[in-house]
């Protein structure tokens, strides 16, 4: 079987530079500096923990303006101007977790399904047919729904009609990602949902979910396994969003250091109230999301920015110039939504609604390059490059 997350603690990990990092001192650290700090931050292109907490800070909140300009450059410098599409494929709703923001938790009173093999490649189908070649597998975190000898089967059928499978699932251990990358997997999106350790706690009453150094170890053991991609961030409104932001930024230099061969990319999903989810805690306005986009873009020159259909379709489009660099479209966040209609519960409320073809218009409308495939998956790790 498939190893599912070990307890056992075998090496140093993020979770050991976090405990130098307690939530008191980043506050501090942030709310010491100076828009001198924050405008030498913009210009240097610095790397530091100054220079991150110096772009986040109140401080740097009176030059958004200077900071979008940069981030804009260093994106199109970097990235040129290609924007790359990829769709989100729910397999199941069922989970053992019982996070209060979560429509997916345990305790909400939603309709649960757990999709076939058969039934997720029917959806899978569909947006093969629409056009994607980058797709996101995404289930609640109960692996005796859907076990990991599961994901493994359907990767294995999915590679011929894909050129990247990601996922979004319950953590493994290191074997575990091994054997899904094996299969075909090369991407691994896992977010921390909050890097303040008391939030945490409070939002994770109850499931495996609830340890926290667990959970931040998973990405490691799927770097270890040889994932190309890593995908991490934190649920905006759960705790302040400047505090995330130096955490995200921290821990996204780590990865980079430590796991060099991966792609390191990070997302910005702002909390929905969900059916059976409490209310965000923490506002989050656009503002400070444009500020977050582009400070996390000049400490991470080369990480991708995600930017999903939690947010509307006109903040999507003004935000695309200033540093985000890959999208979900026409994305249905409830198991086999894409073929089989209206069944279960979903996770979160779909903001933009626009079509694939839709969202390409738009974007070349704005001058981008829309990329529905950005490279083969004949480009593997069991061709010529070993993991980590």
């Amino acid at each position: 079987m498939i190893g599912l997350r070990s307890t056992k603690n075998t090496t140093e990990d993020f979770s050991e530079i976090l405990k130098q990092w307690p939530i008191g001192r980043v506050r501090d650290f942030i709310g010491r500096r100076t828009s001198a700090e924050a405008g030498a931050a913009i210009e240097s292109l610095g790397r530091t923990p100054v220079d991150l907490a110096a772009l986040v800070s109140p401080a740097a909140s009176g030059l958004l303006e200077p900071m979008a300009q940069r981030s804009a450059g260093l994106t199109r410098r970097r990235f040129g101007n290609i924007l790359q599409f990829y769709a989100p494929l729910y397999v199941s709703n069922y989970c053992r977790n019982f996070c209060r923001y979560c429509g997916f938790n345990r305790g909400a009173d939603v309709r649960r399904r757990a999709l076939t093999v058969d039934e997720a490649m029917a959806d899978a189908e569909y947006l093969s047919s629409e056009g994607f070649r980058h797709i996101l597998l995404v289930s609640g975190e109960d692996p005796s729904r859907v076990p990991p000898e599961y994901f493994e089967n359907l990767i294995t059928l999915l590679c011929d009609r894909f050129a990247s499978i990601s996922i979004e699932i319950y953590p493994l251990d290191r074997d575990g990602y091994l054997r899904l990358v094996d299969a075909g997997a090369d991407g691994l999106t896992l977010y921390q949902e909050t890097y303040d350790p008391l939030v945490y706690t409070r939002m994770h009453p109850a499931g495996p979910k609830k340890d926290f150094r667990s959970r931040l170890r998973a990405i490691e053991c799927g770097a270890a396994a040889g994932m190309q991609s890593l995908g991490i961030g934190a649920l905006l409104g759960l705790s302040s969003w400047r505090e995330e932001a130096f955490y995200i930024g921290m821990h996204a230099l780590y990865l980079q250091r430590r796991y060099w061969r991966s792609h390191v990319s990070v997302s910005f999903p702002r909390m929905r109230r969900a059916a059976g989810g409490i209310a965000p805690q923490r506002s989050v306005d656009d503002s400070a999301l444009v500020q977050m986009i582009c400070a996390l873009r000049l400490i991470l020159p080369d990480a991708g920015l995600v930017l999903s259909t939690r947010e509307s379709a006109r903040l999507r489009d003004n935000l695309l110039p200033i540093g985000i660099t890959r999208l979900s479209a026409a994305s249905v966040t409830e198991p086999g939504g894409y073929v089989g209609g209206r069944r279960s519960g979903t996770q979160f409320e779909v903001q933009d609604k626009r079509s694939l073809r839709e969202m390409a218009d738009a974007v070349k409308e704005r001058g981008f390059d829309p990329v529905l495939k950005d490279w083969d998956a004949a480009y593997r790790y069991d061709q010529g490059v070993s993991p980590q």
